[in-house]
Order: structure tokens, then sequence, then C-alpha cells
């Protein structure tokens, strides 16, 4: 092995540490919780969710259908439990649901602001 090469990194630790440097506290506090979301809400919760973006202190998540919407709105308090958990003080201490397509594949995965 070459002792000049650096050590290879996951891009989500170094992008997180470039948001934190720009001081883009919501940009990184949500791709801390997109990395962790499937952990947080479980596979079968996750397979139709995910979370696109931190205002404040709402996490804002994207829903592929108005019954699973409904369903989650349910679970709010659950979640926002298990955030706090997974987070602490850093969790969002409210959620927004929104209904949004995701298109044919295997599940959603972070959006496009995370």
């Amino acid at each position: 092995m070459n002792p000049k090469r650096s050590k290879l990194e996951s891009l989500g630790p170094l992008l997180q540490g470039v948001l934190n440097d720009l001081g883009d506290g919501d940009s990184a506090r949500g791709l801390r919780i997109a990395q962790r979301w499937g952990e947080i809400v479980g596979p079968e919760v996750g397979r139709h969710c995910r979370p696109t973006g931190v205002r404040g202190e709402v996490l804002e998540v994207a829903v592929d259908s108005s019954v699973w919407s409904q369903e989650l709105s349910l679970r709010i308090p659950e979640i926002l439990r298990a955030l706090r958990q997974a987070f602490g003080d850093d969790a969002p201490t409210d959620l927004w649901l929104h209904v949004e397509t995701f298109g044919p594949g295997p599940g959603p995965g972070p959006g496009p602001g995370l």
C-alpha cells in the first residue's frame, strides 16, 4: 500500500463537516437524520417516507401516499421520541408531512436538500 495515499472517507461525514464549517446547521442536522432514518422509523415505514429538510425545529418528511401520511400523522409522537433518543437536544420537535411521488425503485433515499 502506498503510504502517501490518504485514508478513504465516507462522503456523509465529510459533507457534514463541510456544512458545519459553513454554518448551515439545519442542513447538517437533516443529513444526520437522513443517514439514520431507516433505523429511527424502521424499515417498513422507511420505505414509504424520507426526510427532505429541516427548518428550525421542524423536520419535513415526504410520504409516498395519503394513506401513509395519515398513518405517520398518528405516529408523530412515537417518531419524535425516537428522534430525541437518537439525537438528544439536537432532535427536531415537530414533523411536517407532505405527499410526494418517489417513482419506481426500492424506496426513497434522502431528499434533494439532504
